[in-house]
């Protein structure tokens, strides 16, 4: 199968719009063209720095403009991390993401910080990501240099519905932050968040602005809104679940070597809703010791209850490092441990 870039949104609609049954055919096999269909990578998301967070998004449980009832933290002791990630790392986590609500990263202490947290997690023999918000180019490098395997940056939808959702940024800067990602060593993770009141064509518009990026970002995240007390999209309808089968599988299809993420929302699919997902290409998924995904407003699966999912469904964890199709980043890590 040849990789593409040059994806036209009529083709997606087409593509979009197949007999379900056909369209996840389509895409389950893709998907065993390029990964192995038993294996999941799993992740786990710490919260290094919680709320307070400037901007206005409005599906955010950390702005700063809402009241959600999430309190601003102060960033996090190193050492609370790696004991975190260590207790991740015996559930079968292969992946730390450090997420910080900030709108940029800004050079001091906050971030020297954090370069620490990832030499020391890395040094764990795990895969490290960091979503910092908005970063230059140095600042990228800093990452690279500090071991960094994967940087998440979410386009989060379409260029058109992006200014009904945040009004604090534009979909440029978002553009910008991930193409100093790929100036790097680094691997890309980027997607987007379904059930905002965007259209079919928005989300379509969306995964064409993902498949454009050459190469296509490593990671894809699909998420699903959780719709947060106080915030401006608390009302918003559920998705029906079809909608987030037909999302997963139109992404893998698009980007056959990325790893489709199955992200936030996804404790409010059945068992059977996730396996079909699995079945049309999502191949990674965020854990968690708690209830709890980010923050207390949003709830996710435990280890125990995937553990228990993917056992029943044949499927075995991934190992840190051992996706075929990010050898830029296994380079970087293979450097780092010489």
């Amino acid at each position: 199968m040849t990789l593409r870039h040059d994806w036209t949104l009529e083709e997606l609609q087409t593509l979009h719009a197949s007999p379900l049954l056909d369209l996840v055919f389509q895409a389950a096999g893709v998907h065993r063209s390029f990964h192995n269909p038993r294996e999941m990578q799993v992740s786990k998301l710490i919260s290094v720095k919680t709320g307070g967070c400037p901007e206005d998004c409005s599906y955010c449980a950390q702005s700063s403009r809402y009241s959600t009832g999430v309190d601003s933290d102060r960033l996090m002791d190193e050492e609370k991390v790696i004991e975190i990630a260590e207790r991740a790392k015996a559930a079968g986590v292969s992946r730390v993401c450090l997420g910080a609500a900030w709108r940029n990263v800004r050079d001091g202490e906050s971030f020297d910080r954090v370069l620490s947290m990832v030499r020391s997690v890395t040094d764990l023999g795990m895969e490290v990501c960091c979503t910092l918000g908005m970063l230059n180019e140095r600042q990228a490098h800093q990452l690279e240099e500090a071991g960094l395997y994967a940087y998440n940056h979410n386009v989060d939808t379409s260029s058109e519905f992006y200014s009904t959702v945040i009004s604090t940024r534009t979909y440029e800067d978002r553009l910008k932050t991930l193409a100093e990602v790929r100036r790097t060593r680094m691997t890309l993770c980027s997607g987007g968040i379904i059930g905002m009141g965007e259209s079919v064509q928005d989300r379509l518009m969306m995964l064409q602005t993902l498949a454009s990026i050459e190469p296509h970002p490593e990671s894809v995240p699909i998420n699903l809104l959780s719709q947060v007390p106080g915030t401006p999209m608390a009302d918003q309808p559920e998705l029906p679940v079809w909608d987030v089968v037909r999302m997963i599988a139109v992404a893998r299809i698009l980007m056959p070597k990325s790893d489709v993420r199955l992200t936030a929302g996804r404790i409010k699919l059945s068992p059977e809703a996730q396996a079909l997902c699995f079945l049309a290409g999502a191949n990674s998924i965020f854990s968690s010791e708690t209830e709890f995904m980010l923050t207390k407003a949003v709830a996710s699966p435990s280890y125990q209850a995937d553990q228990a999912l993917l056992a029943a469904l044949g499927m075995t964890l991934r190992a840190p490092f051992s996706s075929p199709h990010a050898p830029r980043a296994t380079e970087l890590a293979a450097g780092l441990a010489a």
